[in-house]
């Protein structure tokens, strides 16, 4: 017959689990791991919607410097021939879009000072609009001159 130590039958028993101590520190782990997780796909998330609204933005910008490249000196300097507020959606072909831009152009004499200044013109077009909470702001400067591309469309 053989006799059982009882030393090392408790030695066998606390090995064969876990404290409530580790059990403890090791949710905490994957606690902070998986909240971890989920904040960096939040923020990954915020961050592509805001590139994807600077893109729209500079689409916006681009549409209307090229839309006056198009238009004669005469027209360009004819007061209210351009419109100098606008809006614009977020997605043209939505009627909820959710963000609305609000743009401002301005034509102003050419800042250089150059014997051909008064031949041009310094164009910005400026939108702002809101993300949730925040308010965003893009500006775009370009100069168009009398004897530009226009002349050679018209």
């Amino acid at each position: 017959m053989k006799v059982r130590d009882p030393i090392l039958n408790r030695r066998t028993h606390r090995a064969g689990g876990f404290s409530l101590v580790e059990v403890t520190v090791g949710m905490a782990v994957v606690g902070t791991s998986a909240i971890a997780l989920f904040s960096g796909f939040t923020s990954g998330f915020f961050t592509m919607q805001m590139a994807r609204e600077n893109l729209r933005a500079t689409q916006i910008m681009l549409e209307k410097t090229e839309t006056i490249r198009l238009y004669s000196w005469d027209q360009i300097n004819t007061a209210g021939f351009i419109p100098t507020a606008f809006t614009a959606p977020y997605d043209p072909n939505s009627t909820n879009s959710g963000i609305t831009y609000q743009g401002r152009m301005t034509i102003t004499p050419c800042p250089l000072s150059t014997t051909f200044s008064n031949d041009m013109r310094a164009i910005t077009v400026t939108l702002n609009w809101t993300t949730g909470s925040l308010n965003r702001s893009r500006s775009f400067t370009t100069y168009i001159a009398r004897n530009g591309l226009q002349n050679y469309i018209y």
